[in-house]
């Protein structure tokens, strides 16, 4: 598995559940386009596997 991972928000959270846009929130998504590193762990990847429709995901 790679050390670090960056994801980047594709696609809007406008009408997805609470839950959702508190996800993207949690995971540094507040707008479009926006790219964030992260050292990757289960609680990262889980959170990514939730939101997958609407992000794209680049293991460095």
């Amino acid at each position: 598995m790679a050390e670090t991972i960056t994801y980047t928000l594709v696609k809007s959270g406008i009408g997805s559940t609470k839950k959702i846009r508190a996800t993207l929130t949690g995971l540094g998504l507040t707008r479009m386009q926006k790219t964030t590193t992260r050292k990757e762990s289960p609680e990262i990847r889980g959170m990514l596997n939730k939101v997958a429709h609407l992000i794209r995901v680049e293991e460095n």
